[in-house]
């Protein structure tokens, strides 16, 4: 039986955890081997997109892909301003990306935008966008738990063309971490031939304008100092820049790259200059 990881914005809520891994085992060959583990996310597709980018990264690099199964679930309506009917939202995926990985969940915004190039197979699964208020649990997790038990052959699927993943242009914040180091969308490829390390640039962000120091990484500045440097997620050779303060977190000021923009959240838009 294959593992499942579960990236969501209701992931932060146990009740709502635990209610879904109620439905997977109970649908599972084995209960007692059903491996289940759970991200948190916020209602940001384009950070449920960096979340499930960056595992997959991972478990291609250090794990086991092909013992692997992803459930995403972000989905805010953002095709409507109206109200919809029967809890209606996007059409519900399973892919298969070139390591073997699986990954199921609704097409919503961004959600797999950053994993578009991996992708082997895209399939849709007629019938699940509606009837329910938790979908995750009373029409997703029947459809997780086939694929934890390689059940994938007997799922109603029907193929679907690569366009039907949408991508997104620009620089936007991809996630925040506990430290308030902000993780963006920039790549070290997007610098090149812009920017050299030790360059000051400006970052506008939520708003806020606030000149940084290029460098190499967190501790190529000073203490105290605003700083974009490549970081430690997206590509090995092309990683994602983070823009934070270093700190040693014993100073009385200890600001960090989420308070010097005033807290934004993931999916804000950043602009350099």
């Amino acid at each position: 039986m294959k593992k499942l990881i579960v990236i969501s914005d209701w992931a932060s809520d146990m009740l709502t955890c635990q209610e879904f891994r109620t439905v997977v085992e109970g649908y599972s060959s084995d209960s007692l081997k059903a491996k289940i583990t759970f991200v948190a996310s916020t209602p940001s597709t384009l950070h449920t997109s960096f979340l499930l980018s960056q595992i997959t990264e991972i478990e291609e690099r250090f794990g086991k892909p092909l013992e692997t199964v992803f459930f995403i679930n972000t989905d805010p309506r953002l095709q409507t301003k109206e109200g919809v009917d029967k809890s209606k939202g996007a059409d519900f995926l399973v892919i298969r990306l070139k390591s073997g990985i699986y990954i199921c969940g609704p097409n919503a915004g961004f959600c797999y935008s950053l994993i578009k190039e991996k992708i082997d197979e895209i399939f849709v699964y007629r019938g699940l966008d509606k009837g329910s208020q938790f979908r995750s649990r009373d029409l997703y997790a029947r459809v997780a738990a086939h694929l934890m038990d390689n059940l994938e052959d007997e799922l109603e699927l029907e193929e679907l063309q690569p366009d039907s993943i949408i991508g997104f242009d620009g620089f936007y914040i991809l996630h925040i971490d506990n430290y308030g180091n902000i993780k963006s969308s920039i790549t070290s490829e997007d610098m090149k031939g812009k920017y050299e390390y030790g360059d000051f640039l400006d970052i506008e962000i939520n708003d806020v304008k606030r000149k940084a120091r290029y460098v190499t990484n967190l501790f190529g500045g000073k203490p105290g100092e605003l700083v974009i440097y490549p970081g430690s997620s997206g590509k090995k050779d092309n990683p994602y820049l983070e823009i934070t303060i270093w700190r040693h977190f014993t100073e009385e000021d200890i600001s960090t790259g989420a308070s010097a923009f005033k807290y934004p959240r993931p999916g804000t838009k950043i602009v350099l200059a």
